[in-house]
């Protein structure tokens, strides 16, 4: 039976969901994984079978833009409904991970992946950051891998005149592809 790895995104623009299949690339490229996305709607309603999926989940990836130095609007309400499963403490010890993308260099994605992590700590889960160092230096931009410096997540940027034909860069789909393959792995190392 394959290790099952789960993503639940909101995506207003289009470049939140690029980000999702870069990350299922990753996931799906590593052997004995299973893996299910989740899409919350623009009206921010998800299926009362969401949450029990989720719990047969190994690993839960969050994602979600960062809208006024925080989660989306859609976003927080499927965290808000995640409190019936919270109460049985059905996703402890699961894997957790997270992603997020706004308009600018910062934009305090920080605070949209300080959200993340706190709502899967009150679940009880195992977060796994990034892993990756960053291209700091002064050769490196938006083609190179981990450019914008997270190591909580994945941190991307998609400037708010950008497609999701246009953004996030290669560097950050790079990044996501790294990411859902270290998700994948150590889920499969701790199931």
């Amino acid at each position: 039976m394959g290790t099952k790895l789960a993503i639940v995104y909101f995506s207003g623009y289009g470049h939140t969901k690029k980000l999702a299949e870069a990350i299922a690339e990753g996931i799906t490229s590593v052997e004995n994984t299973e893996l299910k996305t989740y899409k919350i709607d623009v009206d921010g309603k998800i299926p009362e079978t969401w949450l029990d999926e989720l719990t047969d989940a190994d690993a839960i990836i969050y994602g979600s833009p960062t809208y006024m130095g925080s989660v989306a609007w859609q976003f927080k309400k499927f965290a808000d409904a995640s409190g019936a499963v919270w109460g049985k403490q059905a996703w402890k010890n699961k894997i957790a991970g997270g992603f997020t993308v706004s308009g600018s260099t910062n934009g305090d994605k920080h605070s949209t992946m300080s959200y993340l992590t706190t709502l899967a700590m009150q679940h009880g889960q195992i977060w796994v950051g990034l892993g990756l160092l960053s291209s700091n230096k002064k050769k490196h931009g938006p083609k190179d891998i981990n450019w914008t410096g997270g190591y909580a997540g994945l941190l991307a940027i998609a400037p708010s005149d950008a497609s999701p034909e246009e953004a996030p860069r290669i560097g950050d789909m790079e990044t996501a592809i790294l990411y859902g393959t270290r998700l994948a792995e150590i889920t499969n190392r701790l199931k």
